[in-house]
């Protein structure tokens, strides 16, 4: 059990205010919405943007839709059980499986800290010109610091994480105002599909693989598992409502920074450097093209993108390994098994290259938490009355097996 499965929330009662419920149980999308804006997210954005305009939009708004109906269930799985996803499999599935999820489960974490720290320590290493190895001794630092907070209760982590969601919203929305955008193309290409070749093809399965994340997945069941236990099927009926609101509001935010980031970077890009894809090299492009100010707000919403998300990156991994191994694990050994080989893959190889290793990584690790979510998901025996209909079962395996496809073409992509 982590800190803040020791100061669990109480049920807030119904009330006839829903807004003021909501802000009651209001956290854990917010934290797993961070996963939708990494940096990950950023270079494939960017890429996409720099390379096909806002063709790409709709593949966009179409992967956090998806996403939002996986993250609505994980928060359910743990609602409904009061359990997290690797608790669950750990007491469902059989121990040669449990091992290969959780070895899996232990990776993608890893590989998820990497891109973040590596996002993060970019940020700090441009904005106040310092090597790239102050930078991840930094973010490190600025990241135990923000994880321990949970000493105090949820809220000010959850503030904090929700504080840092904040400036990214904030950074691109004055990115919009400081070059609008085309918004009737903007518009047209965010509901009508369009894919030009293969190189665009493989660029919209990038930024599909680069939104939803393994570590997402579980730690969001684990977050409104311990949030406010429920005992009764009505207080289970209640927080469902609530987490699913949350989790519109929360990826919908996502979803629309996301889609500024590709309008910022077709407006700024397109015509100036096609094809660009290296954050560093963003940043010194966006200067003469949009202005100091936007080059700034830049770097500022990368950091803050890094930071949050190495927090929660670190968070994942703690909550993976407590649920698949069953015993208590010293809170400060569960973290540096996250972060240390994380820093250490950073420290010895090109930033970039490091980043897009991880997504490849995150890719082929993806399908083990959806499969088990949907399996878990349809159990009666799991779920009881709560247990997902044969629809959103289908649906959700549909939306599994057409990622599967995806991401090994990604894969064949990458090794090609």
């Amino acid at each position: 059990m982590t800190a803040t499965a020791a100061t669990a929330l109480p049920v807030p009662p119904a009330s006839p205010r829903p807004a003021r419920s909501l802000l009651a149980f209001a956290g854990p999308a917010v934290i797993a919405s961070v996963a939708y804006m990494d940096p990950g997210n950023f270079a494939t954005n960017i890429e996409a943007g720099s390379r096909y305009g806002y063709q790409l939009l709709w593949v966009v708004l179409l992967s956090s839709l998806v996403a939002m109906l996986f993250q609505a269930m994980s928060a359910k799985l743990g609602i409904v059980t009061g359990h997290s996803l690797a608790e669950l499999c750990r007491a469902q599935f059989s121990r040669p499986v449990v091992i290969g999820m959780w070895l899996g489960a232990e990776i993608a974490a890893i590989a998820t800290d990497l891109a973040e720290f590596m996002g993060g320590a970019l940020g700090i290493s441009l904005l106040f010109h310092l090597a790239l190895g102050w930078g991840l001794l930094i973010t490190g630092m600025l990241t135990v610091l923000i994880l321990s907070l949970d000493r105090h209760g949820l809220r000010p982590l959850e503030i904090a994480i929700g504080a840092l969601v904040a400036v990214i919203g904030l950074s691109y929305l004055a990115e919009l105002l400081i070059a609008p955008p085309d918004w009737p193309a903007a518009l047209f290409h965010s509901v009508v599909p369009q894919l030009h070749g293969h190189d665009a093809l493989m660029l919209a399965v990038g930024i599909v693989g680069a939104t939803i994340m393994p570590h997402s997945i579980y730690l969001h069941s684990g977050l409104t598992g311990q949030r406010a236990p429920a005992v009764n099927d009505a207080q289970r009926r209640r927080l469902l409502r609530w987490s699913n609101r949350e989790v519109v509001l929360a990826l919908g935010l996502a979803a629309l920074v996301n889609m500024a980031m590709v309008a910022m970077s077709a407006r700024a890009f397109s015509r100036t450097a096609p094809g660009l894809a290296d954050i560093a090299a963003a940043y010194r492009t966006l200067a003469p093209a949009l202005g100091a100010g936007a080059a700034g707000l830049f770097l500022v919403s990368l950091l803050a993108s890094g930071i949050s998300s190495s927090v929660v990156g670190t968070m994942a991994g703690q909550h993976i390994m407590q649920g698949f191994v069953g015993f208590r694990v010293p809170l400060l050994a569960r973290r540096l098994i996250t972060m240390v080989p994380a820093v250490l893959v950073c420290l010895v190889t090109d930033p970039m290259r490091a980043m897009l290793g991880s997504q490849v990584v995150l890719s082929i690790l993806l399908p083990l938490p959806l499969i088990a979510l949907v399996v878990l998901s349809a159990r009666p025996s799991v779920m009881g009355r709560f247990a997902a209909c044969r629809k959103l079962t289908w649906t959700a395996s549909a939306a599994t097996a057409a990622i599967v496809l995806l991401n090994a073409a990604l894969i064949w992509q990458a090794l090609a």
